[in-house]
């Protein structure tokens, strides 16, 4: 299996070169996948290598390995993310000056596999002021009770409620770092909200963790309002995720010149990527030209992840492809913030990040009279005074308040909620019927959801996404048009109250925390 030079100089863990009692040490750390450890062939300094005898290697909380154990073993376990501890018999000094240090290994599935890296000799530093961590198991409950303890010394409290929970820390690993307990946020439950989806259909109780009052209110009023009429209709239109390198190139034609060379090796490139994978598809890449700087923007689908990780190592290991095989790069970067992960931007709402779905309803006049005390005449003309508002401040939202629902149902299901940033774009669209009904549709364009991995595997939002039947794999249109219809309904909740002058009072009797 080939691995890209670039990918592979990241197994080294840059600056852990540190000078010891007894010699060096320094980590390596898996960073492209789940592998066995076969056979160390050798370690060198500077282009010699050092004897056998001299190299142990820590493999985990308890477990030393010398060479000779290591290559008689049958294979050790080297998983994503797990750190191995190199130590090493030979007596170096403190330099600012670098060294080479240069491995070669075998391991399944990638086979022989050798690589050279540059770093320092540093001293290593006592743990005394820092933030207490073990690089072999950081999840255990002593080195928990140390950051604990470590915090409330330099705070003026204690910790209670924060040091309650009823996870298992070890299945944080990839989720957390420096972990001492949990945030609690309240969280009520709306509906029931009927959907007609492609994938999502019936009738479904949505939970809402959030502190502010009238929040789960509004939103169940407006649910009730969109049941009356028959439900929400909700439809994925697009999915995709993104990560946007940038070649620098001598010149404009250099950086032309290498979009079309791209463009000719895409099924190659496809191929490097989606090996790290089992899951992500590069479906198409975008190019921009600007000055001499070529911008590549790799779009891929994710399963029924949100992907920003996945795609990130898929696209690290194309470009290591690419840079291997193509000459004239200058420089290269792999992420050029042309993807605007956790950023809203015109892009992503024209092109899609994530998921882009469609909640559209018919609300009859007669029930927006009975229950939100407004005609429709109301509520469209309010929809049509707020566009000059929406122009005028340049928002990328033209609806009301979608980031509401979509923030409260990502705290209660884990999904990555700095991804709100992304997902708070909304398109609002209303007519008038011949009937004198209110023609309702949102389109959200960038919603960025998982119902598998990150967070969503986690205690209580694991529990939330399979009380709605939304957790695991072939669930995430099904999540993500529950998102969609939700944001609906929060809509006309809102644009409701505004319009028939509820909204003070509402959160007067409702929202007082005071």
């Amino acid at each position: 299996m080939f691995v890209p030079s670039i990918l592979l100089k990241q197994l080294y863990t840059h600056g852990s070169l540190k000078k010891t009692e007894d010699g060096l040490t320094f980590m390596l750390k898996n960073r492209l996948k789940d592998a066995t450890l076969k056979e160390l062939k050798w370690i060198s300094l500077d282009g010699e290598k050092i004897p056998d005898d001299k190299i142990t290697l820590q493999v985990g909380p308890d477990t030393l390995l010398s060479v000779e154990e290591l290559n008689n073993a049958q294979g050790t376990d080297f998983a994503l993310k797990q750190v191995i501890t190199v130590y090493l018999k030979i007596d170096e000094q403190i330099s600012p000056e670098k060294r080479k240090i240069g491995i070669s290994f075998s391991a399944s599935p990638f086979g022989k596999l050798k690589f050279e890296v540059e770093d320092n000799v540093s001293e290593a530093t006592s743990s005394n002021g820092h933030i207490p961590r073990d690089s072999h198991d950081d999840y255990g409950p002593a080195v928990i009770s140390e950051r604990q303890k470590y915090f409330e010394a330099r705070a003026s409290g204690k910790i209670n409620h924060v040091g309650k929970y009823s996870i298992d820390p070890n299945e944080l690993k990839g989720n957390i770092e420096h972990f001492i307990g949990v945030a609690q946020v309240p969280m009520g439950i709306a509906g029931p909200l009927k959907i007609d989806g492609e994938y999502a259909k019936g009738e479904f109780v949505v939970p809402l963790a959030t502190t502010e009052g009238t929040l789960v209110a509004s939103y169940n009023r407006g649910m009730k309002l969109l049941n009356m009429s028959g439900g929400v209709k909700a439809t994925v239109v697009d999915d995709a995720m993104q990560r946007a390198p940038v070649f620098v190139f001598s010149d404009a034609r250099g950086a032309r010149d290498f979009v079309a060379w791209v463009q000719k090796n895409i099924d190659t490139i496809r191929e490097e990527a989606e090996a790290t994978s089992s899951v992500a598809k590069l479906t198409y890449i975008d190019h921009f030209l600007s000055n001499k700087f070529a911008f590549l923007r790799f779009n891929y689908r994710t399963g029924d992840a949100a992907g920003q990780n996945m795609v990130g190592r898929a696209t690290f290991a194309a470009c290591g492809w690419i840079l291997d095989h193509y000459d004239g790069i200058e420089n290269f970067y792999l992420e050029s913030n042309f993807a605007t992960d956790k950023k809203a931007s015109q892009i992503n709402i024209m092109r899609t990040r994530g998921k882009r779905v469609t909640a559209e309803a018919t609300i009859k006049r007669e029930h927006l009279l009975s229950v939100m005390r407004v005609d429709p005449k109301q509520i469209d003309y309010h929809g049509r005074v707020a566009g000059v508002g929406s122009f005028l401040s340049g928002v990328n939202n033209t609806g009301l308040h979608s980031p509401n629902g979509i923030t409260a149902m990502f705290i209660a299901t884990g999904q990555d909620v700095a991804n709100v940033s992304e997902s708070s774009a909304a398109i609002m669209y209303s007519e008038l019927t011949d009937e004198g009904d209110l023609y309702l549709s949102i389109t959200i364009p960038s919603l960025i959801v998982a119902t598998y991995g990150g967070g969503t595997g986690i205690g209580t939002q694991r529990e939330c996404l399979e009380l709605m039947d939304c957790y695991g794999r072939d669930r995430v249109y099904k999540f993500a048009e529950i998102v969609g219809a939700v944001a609906l309904a929060g809509e006309i909740s809102l644009a409701s109250a505004i319009s028939s002058s509820d909204w003070v009072s509402s959160h007067e009797q409702y929202g007082r925390n005071r």
